[in-house]
């Protein structure tokens, strides 16, 4: 039977949160100017007559093909390095995707001779959360440079501004902003939410006054250049190996293992990446030297692949070095030991014959009127009030009005506290207050429960029994612990999947708690939640929450492969769940890039035409996913290859209306977005008629869509008013044309964002 569609308006929700979600909130509000930024100049706001879009004209698709000159460090401790072996300030600079000034730096003012040579006066580190590349590295393991800021990957950028917003951005994320810092890594100057260009300028000359001239170190070389931090000789060792000759890698390497002073983890990762065994192994040696973030992950990539036993010890003797302080070290050992020990507290998967055996014991015990009149029977017996606390427990569970069910709840869990206080406990009375508490929201004692019954031996292997051997359920009587394999039995579906469920959360949270305050902590408790997940996913009634969570969860620990078959399985029982595309996306992107990305959804259409399976959302999902590689390849400057993948998606959503009209309004929505980058991308090209074309088809087809961003945090609205200024800027009449669909639109769809608007402590408009 062929499935119903999604709800458009729930649909379009989703749909909306996913086009925002590869753009994290930045908050970009604040009243005045920063006071430093007053003190280089800056208005208090834009001069008169003036427009943001004239301030801060944006890149040209020429202007974004030319390279990035600021010399970014790759992290804030080599800037903070350089800074001192060379004697200059650091520079830091805050970007942020889509915001019309920070993009005016990034497309334009970061790559003029005259700003670059200023900023390079300094060691400069480049903050912004977006990724504009699905990965840093590709198969042979060389980087991947983000295409926006050049020098770094996207991965070295969101790390900084990472590090960087907990030290210097006073809880405020905003951009673009440029911080100077002294060699002692304290605030020179803070500007930011300045109303011209000049003043970030000034900035740039001011915070260089009065220092000398940077240290040269002089003519060096490679093994001299392999202690240093700097991102020039970082650059240069790394060229040297990948284009020199067999004598020239072994020497560097060698050089790495006998002189390490900084971590060269880019020159080691070619080596392990080569096919020349020798070199690969002195790459091991060296690397179980380093002692950085940055060559934990490369340690963490290399002990994926078949290793010698002897190279695997001294990887994991490296790990557990740097696990001494470092929580993700911790959890990488874990990974390696934790996942072998299995589980002392869950068998796994239930025989299908011994799950039903329990299921329809479960549901005999569900007589309540039974339970009640044995406990009026036995006034006082900790084993019939507790008998009874489950039966209330089941009837709940099967109860569909939530206000009654709420009252079942809490009267299982009263009976179920009544029996304690009598006496009773165990994992049975654990088991049934952990899942009366997480019903009435009180997580907390849920998980703890939870935790108690099933360490209590509630789901132990070799004490679940089998079909006919598990007796009478009995009475508790006066046993203060229930046998295991009468608790199991007493437990219904729902229930056993919420224990489990539970569990493992406790045992998650318990592990980022211990990673927090970088506690050491019991290696099995990863064991314990792969088990649990482990059994949820071998349930065929089981929903797709904990299918999700497992998978979210092997991809924390770097069980990739896992983690790829969960989410397989889970589409196949569930393919029209956009949280399970939005991994599939992720993946996708992140093996082949935003051709790998629109790849797999056609080889997953061309299965479903050969099936000839026109079930499901497919199509819908395809059509997103081709809008996704579109702004990648946005983001790269392959303009030719984002308009043919724009194209790919509106007729993709188009296929999708013909499937689902009744869908017809959320598919149309992404074609009008569709038609908006379009518009975007001839804007950058300079080709303002066909920029006129698309945008005015993207207002016209849907206005509703005109204030939503696009993956770059672009909205239509935006590029309009940027096509409106460039318009008129060129004498053509068309510029009324896209006033006119302007004022033609919802006036609320025109008014800034929430954060941008007057009594929220921000002001209006954008800011440089």
């Amino acid at each position: 039977m062929e499935p119903s569609p999604p709800a458009p308006r729930a649909f379009l929700a989703v749909a909306a949160a996913l086009v925002c979600a590869a753009a994290p909130a930045f908050a970009q509000g604040g009243a005045p100017p920063s006071d430093d930024a007053f003190r280089m100049g800056s208005p208090p706001s834009l001069p008169e007559g003036v427009t943001e879009e004239q301030m801060w004209p944006a890149a040209t698709a020429e202007g974004w093909r030319k390279p990035c000159l600021v010399r970014w460090q790759r992290s804030f401790d080599d800037a903070l390095c350089v800074a001192r072996t060379e004697h200059r300030p650091i520079l830091v600079a805050v970007n942020m995707d889509g915001e019309i000034a920070s993009e005016h730096f990034a497309g334009v003012r970061y790559r003029e001779p005259e700003t670059a040579e200023r900023m390079n006066a300094y060691a400069c580190v480049v903050a912004s959360v977006y990724r504009h590349t699905p990965r840093d590295y590709d198969e042979d393991g060389r980087r991947v440079e983000c295409p926006r800021f050049h020098t770094v990957t996207c991965g070295e950028h969101v790390e900084a501004e990472r590090e960087l917003y907990a030290r210097y951005f006073d809880e405020k994320r905003v951009a673009p902003r440029h911080i100077v810092l002294g060699l002692d890594a304290t605030e020179t100057y803070d500007v930011y939410y300045s109303w011209d260009t000049a003043t970030v300028l000034t900035t740039f000359r001011k915070g260089v006054e009065g220092w000398p001239e940077p240290r040269e170190p002089g003519e060096r070389t490679l093994v001299d250049l392999v202690k240093s931090a700097g991102v020039a000789d970082r650059e240069t060792i790394e060229r040297a190996y990948a284009e020199g000759d067999r004598q020239t890698m072994r020497a560097l390497l060698t050089s790495l293992i006998e002189a390490r002073v900084v971590d060269q983890v880019e020159v080691l990762r070619l080596a392990l990446y080569g096919f020349d065994l020798e070199l690969a192994g002195l790459a091991r040696r060296a690397l179980a030297q380093c002692d950085t973030e940055a060559a934990l992950d490369l340690m963490a990539e290399a002990l994926k692949t078949p290793l010698e036993a002897s190279e695997r010890e001294l990887l994991l003797g490296a790990v557990a070095r740097l696990a001494e302080s470092s929580p993700r070290a911790r959890t990488l050992a874990a990974l390696h030991s934790g996942l072998a020990l299995g589980s002392r507290h869950i068998a796994g998967e239930v025989p299908e014959a011994l799950a039903r055996e329990y299921e329809a014991r479960a549901r005999a015990a569900v007589d309540v009127h039974a339970r009640a009149v044995a406990v009026e029977a036995r006034p006082g017996e900790p084993g019939a009030l507790l008998e009874l606390a489950e039966a209330l427990l089941a009837r709940a569970q099967e109860t569909p009005e939530r206000r009654y069910a709420a009252l079942l709840f809490e009267d299982a869990r009263s009976r179920a506290r009544e029996a304690e206080r009598l006496g009773a406990s165990g994992p049975r009375l654990d088991a049934t207050l952990a899942v009366a508490a997480a019903a009435l929201g009180d997580l907390e004692e849920a998980r703890a429960r939870a935790v108690a019954a099933i360490e209590g031996g509630l789901l132990r292997p070799g004490e679940l029994g089998e079909p006919g051997e598990l007796g009478e359920l009995g009475e508790l009587g006066e046993l203060a612990a229930p046998d295991a394999a009468a608790g199991a039995a007493t437990l219904t579906h729902a229930s056993r999947v919420r224990l489990l469920r539970l569990f493992a959360e406790a045992r998650q949270r318990a592990i980022r708690a211990a990673y927090r305050a970088e506690d050491a902590w019991p290696e099995e408790w990863l064991s314990d939640v792969d088990a649990a997940y482990s059994a949820l996913a071998a349930d065929p009634l089981v929903d797709e929450a904990p299918l999700i969570d497992f998978h979210d969860f092997l991809r924390w620990i770097g069980a990739t492969p896992r983690a790829n078959t969960v989410l397989d399985d889970a589409l196949r029982r569930f393919p029209d769940l956009p949280v399970l595309h939005e991994r599939l996306r992720a993946r996708l992107l992140w093996e082949g890039g935003p051709e790998g990305l629109e790849r797999g959804y056609a080889e997953r259409l061309a299965r479903q035409e050969v099936a000839r399976d026109d079930a499901g959302q497919l199509t819908w999902y395809a059509g997103y996913a081709s809008l996704v590689a579109a702004e990648h390849h946005r983001r790269r400057g392959e303009f030719e290859a984002a308009l043919a993948a724009y194209g790919r998606a509106i007729e993709l959503y188009e296929r999708n209306v013909e499937l689902f009209a009744e869908g017809r309004d959320t598919a149309l929505h992404f074609v009008a977005l569709g038609h908006a980058g379009r518009a975007r991308v001839a804007l950058e090209r300079g080709e303002l008629d066909t920029a006129t074309q698309a945008l005015l088809a993207a207002l016209q087809l849907r206005p509703d869509s005109a204030a939503t961003p696009d993956g770059l945090n672009i909205t239509p609205i935006a590029t309009a008013k940027m096509l409106e200024a460039k318009l008129l800027e060129a004498g053509d009449e068309r510029a009324a044309q896209v006033q006119g669909a302007l004022e033609a639109l919802d006036p609320k769809l025109l008014e800034p964002p929430p954060s941008e608007r007057p009594g929220a402590g921000r002001r209006r408009g954008r800011r440089g």
